[in-house]
C-alpha cells in the first residue's frame, strides 16, 4: 500500500523555500542600492564638496537622491525583505504571499530607482518624481495589506510581543512618510524649479523616516534578537515602551516644526533605550558568536554608542550650527554609525541563516568591514563639523578619505554576503580535513 504524502511537511518546505528566495531577492536588491545609487553617489558628492570647500557646491537634488537611495533603497528594502520572509511561513497560501512579495519588490525597486534618476539626471522630473512617490506608496500598501491579512488569520489570546509592536509602529510611520512624500512630490512638480524638496520639508521627512520608521524597527529587532545573540539579561519592556512613546512624540514635534523639542525628546528616548536593553551591564550568559567574528557583541554596543552621539550632536546643532556641520555630523552618526553598524553586525548574523541555513563566508571580512566603516564614520563626523563650521579648514582634505573608507566598507560587506549566498547550505558543505 502506498504511503500517503506528508502534506504538512511538503507545505512547510514550500513555505521555507519561497521565504528564502524572497529574502535573497530583497537582500541583493538592497545591496545594489547601497553600493551604486547610495554610497557611490555619496562619495562623489562629498569629494565635490571638499574640493570646493563649501556645502552648497552640490545640487540639493543630488544629495536628496543619495539619501533616498540609502534610507529607502537599502535599509527599506532590507526591512521589507525580512518582513516578507515571515509571511509565507505564517500564511495559509505561501504561493499567494510569494506573488504579492514579488509585485511589492517590483514596485518598490522601480519607485526608488525612478526617484534616484529624477534627482540625478533630472530628465522629465516633473513626471518621474510624483510617479516614483506613487509607486513606492503602492508597494508599502501591498505589504501592509499582506501583513494585516496574515495577522488576522493568526489571532490568538496572547498579547502582542513588544518587538512586533515596535516594528508595526515603524511600518505605520513609513506609510505616513510616503503619503507626505507623495504630496510633496506633486507640490514640487507643480511649483518647484527642480526635483528637490524644501529644507524644512526634507527635515520633517527625515525625522519621520529615521526616527519614526528605522529606529523603532531596529529596536523591535533588537528586542527580538539581542538578548539571545549577546546573552543579555531580559530587557526592561516597560522602559523600552516609554522610549518608543517618547521617540514618537519627538517625531510628532518635528512634524509640527518644533525641532528643538524634537531633538531633546529623541535624545531622551535614545538614552532610555540603552538602559532598557542593558547593553552595558554584565551579560547573563556568553554571547552566541558561532559563525561570525567574536567582536560581534562589541560592534552592537558601539552602534548604540553612535546612537547616543547622533542625538547629542542634534542637540548641539540647535545652539551651534551655522553651516550644517553639526546637523550633518548628527545625521551621519545616525545613518552610518548607528544604522549601518547595526545592519553590518546583525545582518551578517541572521541573513545567512535566513537565506538557506548558510554559514557566513568570512568572519574576518566581517571584522574588516566593521572596522573600516567605523573609522570612516569617525573621520566623517568629526571633520564635517570642523570643516563645514570653519573650526579647522584642513579637515576639508580629510573628508574625501572618510567617504572612500566607507565605500570600501560597504563593498566588503556586500562581497561577503554575496559570497555567502553563493555557498551551499551548511549541512551540504564538506567538512575541512586536517592536512
Amino acid at each position: 500500500m502506498a504511503r500517503p504524502p506528508n502534506l504538512p511537511g511538503i507545505l512547510a518546505q514550500t513555505r521555507e523555500r519561497i521565504a528564502q528566495r524572497l529574502l535573497m531577492l530583497y537582500a541583493l536588491t538592497g545591496l545594489s542600492f547601497m553600493l551604486l545609487p547610495g554610497t557611490f553617489l555619496g562619495v562623489w558628492n562629498l569629494i565635490s564638496i571638499s574640493s570646493r570647500h563649501r556645502n552648497a557646491a552640490i545640487s540639493a537634488a543630488w544629495i536628496q537622491a543619495h539619501g533616498h537611495a540609502q534610507v529607502l533603497g537599502w535599509i527599506g528594502t532590507f526591512i521589507l525583505g525580512i518582513g516578507f520572509y515571515s509571511l509565507p511561513r505564517l500564511s495559509v497560501s505561501p504561493s499567494r504571499s510569494g506573488r504579492l512579495a514579488v509585485v511589492t519588490w517590483a514596485l518598490w525597486t522601480s519607485g526608488v530607482a525612478l526617484r534616484w534618476s529624477s534627482g540625478v539626471y533630472q530628465w522629465s522630473w516633473q513626471i518621474l518624481l510624483p510617479l516614483s512617490a506613487l509607486v513606492e506608496l503602492s508597494a508599502v500598501v501591498i505589504f501592509l495589506v499582506s501583513s494585516s491579512n496574515v495577522h488576522r488569520a493568526q489571532k490568538s489570546s496572547t498579547p502582542m510581543p513588544f518587538w512586533i509592536r515596535a516594528v508595526l509602529s515603524g511600518t505605520i510611520c513609513l506609510g505616513l512618510a510616503l503619503v507626505i512624500n507623495l504630496g510633496a512630490a506633486f507640490y514640487v512638480a507643480s511649483n518647484g524649479s527642480g526635483p528637490s524638496f524644501p529644507p524644512a520639508l526634507e527635515t520633517r521627512l527625515l525625522a519621520l523616516l529615521c526616527f519614526g520608521f528605522i529606529v523603532p524597527t531596529i529596536w523591535g529587532f533588537s528586542a527580538r534578537w539581542l538578548p539571545i545573540f549577546l546573552g543579555l539579561k531580559p530587557f526592561h519592556e516597560k522602559l523600552l515602551g516609554y522610549a518608543l512613546a517618547i521617540d514618537l512624540l519627538g517625531v510628532a514635534a518635528a512634524q509640527a516644526g518644533w525641532f528643538a523639542v524634537a531633538a531633546w525628546l529623541i535624545a531622551a528616548s535614545s538614552l532610555l533605550s540603552v538602559f532598557a536593553f542593558r547593553l552595558f551591564v554584565g551579560p547573563a550568559k556568553p554571547a552566541k558568536t558561532a559563525g561570525v567574528h567574536p567582536s560581534f557583541p562589541l560592534f552592537i554596543r558601539l552602534a548604540y554608542g553612535w546612537f547616543l552621539v547622533a542625538t547629542g550632536l542634534a542637540i548641539a546643532a540647535i545652539y551651534l550650527d551655522h553651516a550644517n556641520g553639526w546637523i550633518g555630523g548628527s545625521r551621519h552618526a545616525l545613518t552610518v554609525g548607528f544604522i549601518s553598524t547595526m545592519v553590518f553586525s546583525v545582518g551578517q548574523r541572521v541573513l545567512p541563516a535566513f537565506g538557506g541555513m548558510k554559514v557566513l563566508y568570512s568572519p574576518r571580512l566581517m571584522l574588516l568591514c566593521l572596522l573600516v566603516l567605523n573609522v570612516g564614520c569617525t573621520l566623517r563626523v568629526s571633520c564635517e563639523i570642523l570643516a563645514y563650521e570653519g573650526y579647522w579648514p584642513p579637515a576639508w582634505h580629510v573628508l574625501p578619505w572618510s567617504a572612500i573608507l566607507e565605500l570600501c566598507a560597504v563593498t566588503i560587506f556586500a562581497t561577503n554576503l554575496v559570497l555567502t549566498f553563493r555557498q551551499p547550505a551548511a549541512h551540504q558543505m564538506r567538512p575541512l580535513t586536517a592536512v
